[in-house]
């Protein structure tokens, strides 16, 4: 039912999505609905969360126990774009949908995204500092600071998407944040070798 739930709130956004919208996708009474679930928002928080368990909470548990730091990074916004691409009907990300509509004009809805948003941010924190740590991304910038440019660029990618989805643009976003978590220093040209004099 909670999926049934999710494609209400994913197509017509928290506010147009009426409780009578929900029972009747769901297939359940009103009343039903909210002995079951509680009311309107308590549905939506637990939508988003189980929207979050089957979309970035399991490409982080996948990325994170299979690459390392700074590949599970690239991978994730590679899928994303992918995902971004895919997305013939141009719903968006629920989540970053939810960021936009609802979290401006209320305060409860804007401390449930702002939390879900952070466990976004922790991954590109846990990623990056395992990669500080191991050497395979720089410390030119801190690790807080770039997994918070991580989030602005998934939520770019995200907004973007919906209005041009053009790989050549969503690619170029993020061309410039891998070359950022490149840990590769400037060649340095060997010596020339001086010959035996007279030569």
């Amino acid at each position: 039912m909670l999926d049934a739930a999710i494609q209400q709130f994913w197509l017509r956004g928290y506010e147009a999505t009426s409780v009578r919208d929900l029972a009747d996708e769901m297939g359940i009474a009103g009343a039903s609905l909210y002995n079951t679930f509680g009311d309107k928002r308590t549905l939506y928080e637990r939508s988003l969360n189980r929207y979050l368990d089957q979309t970035f909470r399991e490409r982080t548990r996948r990325l994170e126990h299979s690459l390392p730091p700074r590949d599970a990074i690239v991978a994730f916004l590679q899928e994303i774009i992918k995902r971004s691409l895919n997305d013939r009907q141009r719903r968006g990300c629920l989540l970053v949908n939810s960021a936009l509509e609802s979290a401006p004009h209320d305060e409860e809805l804007r401390q449930i995204v702002a939390t879900f948003m952070g466990e976004v941010e922790s991954f590109f924190l846990r990623c990056v500092a395992s990669g500080q740590r191991d050497k395979t991304i720089p410390k030119a910038q801190s690790a807080e600071d770039l997994a918070r440019l991580l989030l602005n660029v998934l939520l770019g990618i995200r907004v973007l998407a919906r209005v041009r989805p053009d790989r050549k643009l969503l690619e170029g976003l993020v061309r410039p944040v891998f070359a950022l978590l490149d840990n590769a220093g400037p060649t340095k040209r060997p010596r020339k070798r001086k010959g035996p004099a007279g030569s």
